[in-house]
């Protein structure tokens, strides 16, 4: 394969694997030895956990970033472009930049088999091996012991939160999801759980290999007053550290406390001004993302996010309820058929007066007629459309000032929804 360009490229690994996941870690062990790729950076943090990576993840490396220092993001899924999957100081790599690393890696593979995940890892580990990095960052795509991020060795191990999705490859329970989690925890190296209610074979994994574990509402933990939140924590030496007088932030400020957390243990500068700024201009697309649109002489109001298992409809409804609205809340809803659709009604439908379901654009998506059959035997107000694109303007065509319509469901309904937004532009 050679080839300088990327939808080649991706093309390619699509056809590279007989299956979209093969977990285990000694097929990108082999190639990453063959590679021969230096530490990626001076500190590694990687990130798993049920909801929250992704936004942990930017959190985190607004905060580097705002201290000074060089930083590399490695995130899945992507929203538009596969670019958004590598971000080194904020900025996506280039295509030119995307492809030399593709040849490096599909050079140094040869006979080994990779899928497209592997693939994508190991050329984001090339690139940021290149870059001189002060941090990396690692978000794990699926689970955490048998993800091929990790094949490295972390500074700090991060588990958000522990729910259930995946049930397929991580089992139907917190139990086993919380096993499959904690298999990124390091000997003697620290972790961070966000989780207020960690399982018990979390704690157990920690303790096995004696990985100093910092636990939220123990450790570290934040109190919400009138207008602001406050955070305290620990430092690499476990000293108490404050953070006081935080401003209201629109990604979610269980996951900036443990972002915060994690930069406490980094050992890097704590300017408190320089670290409340970095956290209130962290934004992340299709993250409680708020759009004020012009339609047909109206000004509506939308709101994005990629709740897709129980766990985050039930933050996101959460969310809703603390902020009344005069109008209704108008709901753009597509699912894949692999997730817990009753669980995510259920969190959803109290704060929703009308539904607009639609397929979305994979072999995966969730019939349409199973949404509205679902929905109308919940006596919801409810209406099919052939996409997401028409969903949304039946709701915008019905909408007024004092509405707010909320897109949710998954990554590729959030996806659909930005595409239609370029358009109206």
């Amino acid at each position: 394969m050679n080839t300088g360009n990327l939808k080649e490229w991706l093309s390619y690994l699509e056809q590279l694997h007989p299956s979209e996941i093969d977990m285990g870690l000694a097929r990108v062990q082999e190639v990453a030895q063959r590679l021969r790729l230096p530490r990626l950076a001076k500190k590694i943090v990687t990130v798993t956990g049920t909801n929250g990576k992704g936004s942990t993840c930017a959190l985190l490396a607004s905060l580097v970033v705002g201290q000074g220092f060089s930083v590399g993001v490695y995130s899945s899924p992507h929203l538009l472009r596969y670019n958004e999957r590598v971000r080194i100081n904020a900025q996506e790599a280039t295509d030119a930049q995307l492809c030399a690393a593709f040849t490096a890696v599909e050079q140094a593979r040869a006979e080994v088999s990779l899928t497209y995940f592997e693939m994508g890892t190991l050329a984001a580990f090339w690139l940021f091996a290149q870059s001189s990095l002060d941090v990396v960052i690692l978000e794990v795509g699926l689970g955490g012991r048998l993800d091929a991020v990790n094949i490295v060795d972390a500074d700090v191990a991060v588990v958000t939160s522990i729910g259930i999705d995946h049930k397929d490859w991580l089992g139907d329970t917190r139990d086993s999801v919380a096993y499959e989690k904690a298999g990124i925890f390091r000997p003697n190296l620290p972790a961070v759980c966000g989780d207020l209610d960690p399982p018990e074979p979390l704690l157990t994994r920690a303790a096995l290999l004696s990985t100093p574990l910092v636990l939220r509402g123990r450790d570290f933990d934040l109190a919400l007053s009138e207008h602001v939140w406050h955070w305290r924590g620990l430092d690499e030496q476990g000293k108490p550290v404050y953070l006081h007088d935080i401003p209201l932030l629109s990604l979610p400020i269980e996951n900036a406390a443990v972002a915060l957390q994690v930069y406490a243990l980094l050992g890097l500068p704590w300017h408190a001004q320089k670290l409340i700024e970095s956290l209130c201009q962290a934004t992340m697309q299709g993250r409680l993302q708020q759009v004020t649109l012009q339609w047909q002489s109206r000004t509506l109001h939308l709101l994005l996010d990629v709740a897709h298992n129980p766990h985050a409809a039930q933050y996101l409804a959460t969310r809703l309820a603390a902020q009344p609205l005069k109008g209704r809340r108008l709901a753009v809803l597509g699912v894949l058929d692999d997730k817990d659709l009753s669980g995510v009604l259920d969190c959803m439908q109290a704060q929703i007066s009308h539904w607009a379901v639609a397929p979305l654009p994979t072999s995966r998506s969730c019939r349409v007629e199973f949404l509205h059959s679902t929905l109308h035997a919940r006596h919801a107000d409810v209406e099919c459309y052939e996409n997401i694109a028409q969903a949304i303007e039946a709701q915008c065509s019905q909408a007024t000032a004092d509405d707010q319509i909320i897109i949710f469901g998954s990554f590729y309904t959030v996806a659909e929804a930005l595409l239609w937004l370029e358009q109206q532009q």
